[in-house]
């Protein structure tokens, strides 16, 4: 990193620094005046995330574009601040005591197509760039339609659907790396697997939609983030490709209970089989914690009937995967993510 950019992130990380001594009011000021964004105080999470539960974080700021994403993770990784990004907030349940550290909201929207390539920032929701890409006429990322998270979420976590994932259209990632350089990867060294990649790991591990690992408070690692995604795409009818999109919509509002709020698909699919079919077989359709309850459409989702606790959710997911686990020896493995406070959970009134 060099030049302006180097110092600029140089100028940054000296004031965050400095803010690392004080309180969150201070480290808000310190922030405004060093990256240029404002942040608020204690403000609740649940509006910002599909599940629609979640505490407050202690500050809570807005990304609207890589730079700014990269500017704001800089400052946090130098403050020695815990940070979480957030994407839609699909694939992500904040715990009920919030999270203690600074949340940002990743906004970074932009998009543009060059040729066959079309490159989107972080922020973008999956289905609005497969939307862009049907008005290019390139075809591929159809299945991007049915996940409701951001291009940056579905990089971490190779999403897919329809037959078809991320890995097979994406051609590279640029991140932030550890050492706040930037750089662009490969699939092959994103390692992308099935609903996997090096990202989740802890040597390099973020999501916009679901985890963001809080930062050591003292050296010691830290985690990559992703900024902006290359698909390389085909081109097609763009008519063919809106009968495809529509097909898509069908099988969703067909298939998946979308008029409740919920995170998605809770479980990842075993080897052979599917989550939804096992909870569906051990009986558990129907089943409630409070306010959270299995989908009668869609056995694999977890629905908010409007007064879901974040902890009701977690308790009635850790039933399922216990009664499966007890009835069919698989160990169900979760898709989505639990993040902030969780430390006293277990210990509230049920």
């Amino acid at each position: 990193m060099t030049g302006a950019r180097g110092e600029r992130a140089a100028a940054e990380r000296a004031a965050a620094e400095r803010a690392a001594e004080v309180g969150s009011a201070d480290l808000a000021a310190t922030l405004a005046r060093s990256v240029g964004v404002r942040a608020r105080r204690d403000v609740p999470l649940a509006r910002f995330t599909t599940m629609r539960v979640g505490g407050p974080a202690d500050l809570l700021t807005s990304a609207h574009d890589a730079s700014q994403l990269a500017a704001l993770v800089r400052f946090a990784r130098a403050a020695r601040v815990p940070r979480l990004v957030i994407g839609r907030g699909s694939n992500l349940v904040v715990s009920d005591a919030g999270f203690r550290g600074l949340a940002i909201l990743c906004r970074a929207e932009g998009g543009r197509v060059e040729g066959n390539r079309m490159i989107v920032e972080a922020g973008m929701p999956l289905a609005r760039a497969a939307t862009l890409a049907q008005k290019a006429g390139l075809t591929g990322l159809e299945f991007g339609l049915a996940i409701p998270g951001t291009v940056g979420g579905a990089v971490w976590a190779n999403a897919g659907a329809h037959g078809s994932d991320i890995a097979a259209v994406l051609e590279s990632a640029r991140v932030l790396r550890v050492d706040d350089s930037e750089a662009d990867e490969s699939v092959e060294t994103l390692g992308l697997a099935y609903r996997e990649s090096r990202l989740k790991h802890p040597s390099a591990q973020w999501s916009a939609d679901a985890l963001a690992a809080p930062e050591p408070s003292a050296g010691g690692g830290s985690v990559d983030i992703v900024l902006e995604a290359t698909f390389h795409l085909t081109p097609s009818d763009p008519a063919a490709i809106e009968a495809r999109l529509d097909e898509i919509r069908r099988w969703r509002q067909q298939h998946q209970p979308l008029n409740r709020p919920s995170a998605g698909s809770v479980f990842r699919n075993p080897a052979g089989d599917s989550a939804g079919r096992l909870i569906d077989a051990a009986g558990l359709k129907g089943a409630r914690v409070g306010g959270a309850i299995i989908s009668e459409k869609h056995a694999n989702f977890i629905v908010n009937d409007g007064t879901a606790s974040a902890a009701d959710i977690r308790r009635l997911a850790d039933t399922v995967r216990t009664q499966v686990a007890g009835r069919f020896g698989v160990e169900l493995v979760y898709e989505v993510q639990f993040v902030g406070d969780w430390s006293n959970w277990g210990q509230e009134e049920r």
